[in-house]
């Protein structure tokens, strides 16, 4: 890694770390997750690129856990900041490298290690689960596990996602979904059906876990 991006990391990192201190979490379903572990497989957690931000410094105190991130200029100063913060990092995308790290994630998973997906990112379209997703789960054999983080106060963003970051202190919901396991023999039409059924239900989550800040208000 080139030294002005390790030199720009380092504040990110530590100010991440501060946020992440500060932030009260609340995990819900988390006797799911444990499920998977207890049955021998690993988990492939998948999520909205909008809410990441919470998860990047909770995770890693979970289990050990890989990402994907791309090998663009952008990527080389995420990939420096997710690895400071606990992650193994394999870089490629759909667009350049994506094979290569495919293969070592699957390996990550058959070691053990745990793998978080940003099932629309880098660029969207905001709430569309991509095929590597599904492609990755079919390959290592591994479940998908939906993972919903709902922040009660946050900073919204004019991105193309309207990205989040929880202010300090704020509560943070941590919602674990059932399991997802995707058969290795599957015809493009099953492939999509299944690709669509995932993405509607992360949305359902999101909608649903976000009401409950309104509920507690009441």
């Amino acid at each position: 890694m080139a030294k002005p991006f390790q030199n720009l990391a380092r504040p990110g990192v530590q100010l991440m770390k501060a946020l992440g201190r500060s932030y009260r979490y609340e995990v819900l379903n988390g006797e799911t997750d444990d499920a998977v572990y207890r049955r021998g497989d690993v988990p492939i957690y998948c999520s909205w690129h909008q809410r990441w931000f919470a998860g990047i410094t909770f995770m890693p105190r979970r289990h050990p856990i890989a990402i994907m991130v791309s090998q663009s200029q952008d990527g080389h100063f995420i990939s420096e900041i997710v690895t400071r913060l606990g992650w193994h990092v394999a870089r490629g995308s759909s667009s350049r490298g994506g094979s290569k790290a495919l293969r070592e994630l699957v390996g990550c998973l058959r070691r053990g290690v745990a793998v978080g997906h940003i099932v629309d990112g880098p660029r969207g379209p905001f709430g569309e689960v991509k095929p590597g997703l599904l492609t990755l789960a079919r390959v290592s054999g591994m479940p998908i596990v939906p993972i919903v983080i709902s922040p009660e106060r946050k900073w919204v963003f004019r991105s193309w996602d309207r990205f989040m970051i929880p202010k300090p202190f704020s509560r943070i919901i941590i919602r674990f979904d059932d399991p997802v396991y995707v058969p290795r023999r599957l015809d493009e039409e099953s492939f999509d059906k299944l690709r669509q059924g995932l993405q509607e239900r992360l949305r359902w989550l999101y909608e649903d876990t976000d009401t409950t800040w309104l509920m507690r208000q009441e």
